[in-house]
Parts: structure tokens; sequence; C-alpha cells
């Protein structure tokens, strides 16, 4: 039976591969740089960590909750905010420069994937590479001998990734509020097979609990409840078709 919505699949989006970017450089960034009985280093890394986790965790609960998923694809933007700015501090704290987002080093960091695709027009792109083959493509930064150069490409790593997590909440955002949670799209599609089971058997009785039909646009129904005003609390029947159709019956 398909599956009624989609999950899991993370592992080949560009948020997903910048942040393990992210996770295996702050690692080896605090190995070699942060003192180890320092509580930042540990903070930094779960900071990382988290980021990437919680891209990976959201991506499966997607198939039975769209609130748990944008809530842990929240939590890694979260973190990877975090992670941020502690490496805006370590910078700061050590009086060394930190990168313009204009400037000649932090365009070269960002224009990486562009040019990959450009050098190998028969490839789609950084996605279909593996993990080590992408980290080869940023070493020249990544494992470079001086903090302020790690530590600034990784900081355009993150604002890379925030600005796909952005872009992924937004659009989780947008399908939520026109095709419902997984409870209202599953109401709905069971909705839609008694309809059709109904239609092919056209001379069976009808149960005793019925689904209506929208008095407006005709599509099933399915049961809500009143969440404010004068009946708050109180079932009634709201059309499937919402909010594109605004039918209810009263119960």
């Amino acid at each position: 039976m398909k599956k009624l919505r989609p999950s899991g699949g993370y592992r080949k989006t560009a948020g997903f591969q910048t942040a393990t970017l992210i996770y295996d450089a702050t690692y080896w960034f605090c190995e070699k740089f942060i003192d180890s009985r320092s509580r930042t280093l540990d903070q930094m890394i779960q900071a990382a960590r988290s980021g990437r986790q919680n891209i990976a965790e959201g991506s499966r609960a997607a198939a039975t909750s769209s609130q748990t998923e944008l809530r842990l694809i929240n939590v890694a933007r979260a973190s990877l905010e975090e992670l941020l700015l502690d490496f805006e501090d370590y910078l700061r704290h050590r009086h060394l420069k930190q990168w313009s987002p204009s400037s000649q080093e932090a365009n070269a960091v960002r224009d990486l994937p562009k040019r990959f695709r450009q050098s190998r027009p028969d490839h789609s792109g950084l996605t279909e590479l593996g993990d080590q083959e992408r980290w080869a493509l940023y070493a020249s930064w990544l494992e470079h001998d001086a903090p302020e150069v790690r530590a600034n490409a990784i900081i355009c790593l993150i604002h890379q990734a925030n600005y796909l997590l952005d872009r992924q909440i937004a659009a989780l955002e947008a399908a939520f509020v026109e095709e419902g949670g997984y409870s209202e799209q599953l109401a709905a599609a069971r909705l839609v097979e008694r309809a059709r089971k109904r239609e092919e058997l056209p001379r069976q009785p009808e149960s005793g609990d019925s689904i209506p039909s929208c008095p407006q646009c005709l599509k099933p129904m399915v049961l809500r409840k009143a969440k404010a005003g004068i009946n708050e609390g109180k079932q009634f029947w709201g059309c499937t078709g919402f909010p594109e159709c605004k039918g209810v019956v009263k119960i």
C-alpha cells in the first residue's frame, strides 16, 4: 500500500548534507583548537550534532506528524544558530577577523557548489557526492592550519544551512495550512475510500454512522471540534475541502 505521506530521503537533501559537513568540521575544529576541559567544546559539538540529527528525525516523523516534523526542523535551525554564535564568539574573543559576507573568501566558500556544477556539466551537483567526496571539496578551508580560516568557513556553511532550513520550514508551514496535518489527511483519505466502496456497492444499506456530504461542494465531511466561541468543545461536521470550502453540518 502506498504511504499517505512521504518520509525519509533526508540523506539526499542539501540541508542535511551541509549539516553533516558542519558537524564533522566542528568536531575536528574543537578537537584541535578548543581546550578539552572547556564546557564550550561539549556545547559546540552537541549544537552541531543537534542540527544534523534533528533534520533526520524530522524527516522520519513526517510520515505521521506535520507538527513534529516542523518542531524538529526548527530545533535543528535553532541549534545551528547557537553554533553560529559560538564560532563568532571564538573569533571575537581572540581578536581574529571574521569574513564579511561579501568578502572574496566568503564568496569562494559560498560559490563552490556553483563552480562544481559548471566544471562538471554532466553531474547534477554536490548532493550526488558521498560524504568524503564532498568534504574533499571543502578540505582546503576545513583542514586549514589557521583556526581563523576554519572558523570562518564553518560560519559560511552554517549560513547556507540556515538558509536551506528557513526555506524548508516555510514550505512545511505552507503545506500544513493548505493540506492540513497527518490526522486530517488520514481522515479525508478514509472518507474518500468509504465513498469509493459505497459507489462500488450501491445496493448495500447505509450504516448508522454514515458520513454526510458537504452541502456546498458535495465532498465528504470530517468530524471536527470547535476550539472557540459559543460552541467551544462541541463536535460538528466540517468539509474536507477546508479552507477553500467552509461547509458545515451541525450534529
